[in-house]
């Protein structure tokens, strides 16, 4: 026993150094058997096993590894900070053996290593239906180890700053303009400014502001990219983007019915607008219902195309 607790002490002794140097630690196979997977341990690993290096072009493990670095540093610089839980990776190309070990063909992959026994089915955390932001790894984290990160993201200026030129822009135009003012008073741009909020808000950009999807998913074995999430309870971000080119396209073809039927050009030209803007709803309504039906298996409506 007196030999247990040593080996042990030396153990964590070692996990803190490395982590007062580098909040996440990098582990090759033989630090991860050692480490992670051999007892004792009295402290919980949650690994992130990635593949950083450019030419396996996995731009969702860059993503990740952002946000994983952020709450790892949160964690390393806060009241949270404990010898309880650990942070570490294993990158594909340092560590190929670990993924052969564990059966693992896809990355990137959270998974917590607890105090006690083999991970269990809930210490893989679910990436395609949380996303990867610090924040949603940091609640499975919490409920996992019962230890809370408060995640502390490092200032980001280009908000701001944007915010900034777009003032400084609308003054200059306002200055410009000061003796005709009637350019605010433009339906026309107000309704276009509101139509385009909209359409960004419906599409689900909030969503992906909250949860951190990425951008689309491709199959390791197949090559496959998967731009539309099949569950119901996740997306990915291109997702958004199709959707919010398909409502700008039915909205389009409502705006130019609309405008067949009460604009004063002729009747020929009237006509061509009405064609167009008929096409327009049937062919970017149905590819909606697709992607309903797609997502919520047994959706019992279809127009045109399934």
């Amino acid at each position: 026993m007196g030999l247990e607790k040593m080996v042990l002490s030396e153990k964590v002794s070692q996990l803190m150094e490395w982590t007062n140097k580098r909040p996440v630690i990098r582990m090759n196979g033989d630090k991860f058997r050692r480490l992670v997977k051999a007892p004792p341990r009295n402290y919980s690993v949650i690994v992130m096993f990635t593949a950083l290096q450019l030419h396996r072009q996995c731009v969702v493990c860059k993503q990740a590894d952002e946000e994983f670095q952020i709450l790892a540093n949160s964690w390393r610089y806060s009241s949270a900070f404990t010898n309880r839980i650990f942070f570490a990776m294993v990158d594909f190309d340092e560590g190929s053996d670990v993924f052969q070990m564990l059966n693992m063909n896809s990355a990137p992959t959270f998974i917590n290593f607890p105090a006690k026994g083999k991970p269990k089915r809930g210490d893989t955390y679910e990436l395609q239906v949380r996303g990867f932001s610090a924040e949603q790894i940091a609640r499975w984290i919490a409920d996992r180890t019962d230890v809370n990160i408060r995640v502390i993201r490092p200032p980001n200026y280009a908000g701001p700053l944007m915010l900034g030129l777009l003032l400084a822009v609308i003054g200059g135009l306002v200055y410009l303009r000061r003796s005709n003012m009637e350019f605010l008073f433009n339906k026309t741009g107000w309704a276009f400014a509101a139509l385009c909020f909209v359409l960004a808000m419906t599409s689900g950009q909030m969503w992906n502001h909250i949860r951190g999807p990425p951008y689309a998913h491709k199959n390791p074995h197949t090559g496959h990219v998967n731009y539309i999430h099949g569950s119901s309870q996740a997306q990915f971000v291109a997702e958004t983007h199709i959707v919010l080119l398909f409502n700008g396209g039915v909205t389009l073809g409502m705006v130019l019915l609309c405008e067949a039927a009460t604009s004063d050009m002729d009747i020929g030209k009237r006509k061509i607008m009405c064609v167009a803007g008929i096409a327009l709803v049937v062919l970017f309504f149905s590819w909606m219902l697709s992607i309903f039906r797609s997502k919520y298996h047994g959706y019992p409506y279809s127009f045109l195309m399934s």
